[in-house]
């Protein structure tokens, strides 16, 4: 006999190890943050999703309709280090009803395989868990075709929960980002550059339950600023959209004209980096926020030496964490791919070395001082005051309203639009309309005719906005201008 469809399905949250060690109280709180984190995030999708929260575990039970979404965001949401799907079944009062309903649910798996039955249970019953495998074992191995029993190492693991008597048969396992609820370890503000150092630090201090922040300083215009807002709101949206978190940006390139003019070449790097630190105290001690992260790692760039990273914090007084201090290169693409920034990071235009002219790199500590006394900062001072703060989920409607680039909503046969996401559907336009995913624009643009009016499109219009504004800055392509139906 077949099972109906159900239509609901049931999620157990298993919570990060970190919390269920923690004292009674702190745990209590982490669970009822994480609790809080899922409500309003569950909720943008459907009110009929319900939440229930236990001392070591939360369950979350969708309709079908949102299965695929509800997944997905149980798996980027922190402080939870397993994801089961299950199927819920009450009333199961005997032994005989749950064999029954696991062999009508699971027989399926098990044919040609080797299998074992796992079980746990909570509740009182008059059997243990053991006689409850050993049932359900016996009941399908006699029933149903495979290849026996293999206590050792099956081919397939059926793995069951009876909590009084409702039975849970866990259909799929997944692995949780971990990590404590977001929300519970205070704020940060992150020094956001777009790259794939940064990107990967913000994220860290994500997954650990930091409310994390992003302060941006743009040396290189608007189309900069646009690559990094859109990985930033791509951070919060997938990892952080249950709290509030801003983003600011503060103009740099008077500052990087005063380096130019009042500070030795071999310093510039050093002084750039102080004078960073030094503008994102005053900006986080303003919003009562007690630390800062930066993606810096020990001797991957000449500003990044022991020494020069002590001069470096000499700056300020503030704790500034450095979560990639000792990960090289590789490991840090690795978890861009891993998390779906790569392709951002690589395509982020990198300002910070132009400065870098036979930079020093093992600053001396009287030298630094006596450069830090030649800036003038008055400037800094202005560029603090300059600075522009917004909510992170108003940057599309910031994008899209500040940009210099057109956008166009009703097409016309003489134009072209360019698909630049990184799936492989191509939009389907009254127009003619190729597919050039964003990462390969840069060179594939130039090989196209440039007597053709040419239309970015993407799903949200960000990554359009950026990329017009890139062609339009080193191409000098006016032909570019973005459409958004």
């Amino acid at each position: 006999m077949e099972t109906s469809i159900p239509k609901t399905q049931k999620f157990i949250l298993k919570l990060f190890p970190e919390i269920m060690v923690k004292g009674s109280s702190a745990k209590r709180q982490m669970v009822g943050q994480l609790y809080n984190n899922l409500l309003l995030m569950l909720g943008r999708f459907s009110q009929e999703i319900n939440v229930r929260k236990f001392s070591d575990k939360i369950e979350v039970v969708t309709p079908i309709a949102f299965v695929n979404e509800v997944r997905q965001l149980l798996l980027d949401t922190p402080g939870i280090e397993q994801v089961l799907e299950t199927l819920q079944f009450d009333q199961m009062n005997t032994l005989d009803e749950i064999k029954v309903k696991v062999g009508e649910v699971t027989h399926h798996e098990i044919k040609g395989k080797t299998f074992v039955i796992r079980a746990k249970r909570s509740g009182t019953h008059d059997f243990r868990s053991t006689e409850l495998e050993q049932t359900v074992g016996g009941y399908m191995l006699a029933t149903y075709p495979s290849n026996g029993v293999d206590l050792h190492n099956p081919d397939v693991t059926i793995r069951i929960e009876l909590l009084n008597n409702q039975l849970n048969i866990i259909t799929a396992k997944h692995v949780g980002l971990a990590g404590f609820p977001l929300g519970t370890q205070g704020d940060i503000l992150s020094l956001m550059s777009g790259g794939f150092d940064s990107t990967i630090a913000s994220y860290l201090t994500m997954k650990r339950g930091i409310k994390t922040h992003f302060i941006f300083f743009n040396l290189g215009g608007a189309a900069h600023e646009i690559g990094v807002k859109q990985v930033a709101l791509y951070l919060w949206s997938k990892f952080g959209s249950s709290h509030k978190v801003k983003f600011i940006s503060v103009p740099f390139d008077d500052v990087l004209t005063e380096i130019f003019a009042s500070t030795h070449e071999t310093y510039m790097g050093v002084t750039l980096k102080r004078l960073m630190l030094l503008a994102s105290e005053k900006i986080a001690k303003e919003m009562a926020i007690d630390a800062l992260v930066t993606g810096e790692s020990v001797a991957q760039v000449s500003s990044q030496t022991l020494r020069n990273l002590a001069l470096i914090d000499q700056a300020t007084s503030m704790l500034v964490l450095r979560p990639l201090a000792t990960m090289n290169k590789p490991e840090i693409m690795d978890m861009a791919k891993s998390i779906g920034t790569k392709d951002f990071a690589e395509n982020m235009p990198e300002y910070c070395g132009v400065i870098s002219k036979n930079p020093i790199t093992h600053g001396s500590y009287k030298r630094m001082e006596r450069e830090a006394k030649r800036f003038d900062y008055a400037v800094l001072d202005k560029a603090i005051e300059d600075a522009i703060s917004i909510n992170v989920d108003d940057i599309l409607n910031d994008v899209t309203s500040n940009t210099a680039i057109e956008v166009v909503q009703k097409l016309s046969d003489d134009m072209v639009v360019i698909d630049i996401r990184a799936e492989d559907d191509c939009i389907e336009t009254s127009c003619k309309s190729i597919k050039i995913p964003f990462h390969k624009l840069k060179t594939e643009f130039k090989k196209l005719p440039q007597d053709k009016e040419y239309l970015l499109y993407c799903e949200k219009g960000i990554m359009s906005q950026l990329h017009a504004q890139y062609l339009r800055d080193s191409e000098d392509a006016t032909n570019v201008r973005v459409y958004r139906p």
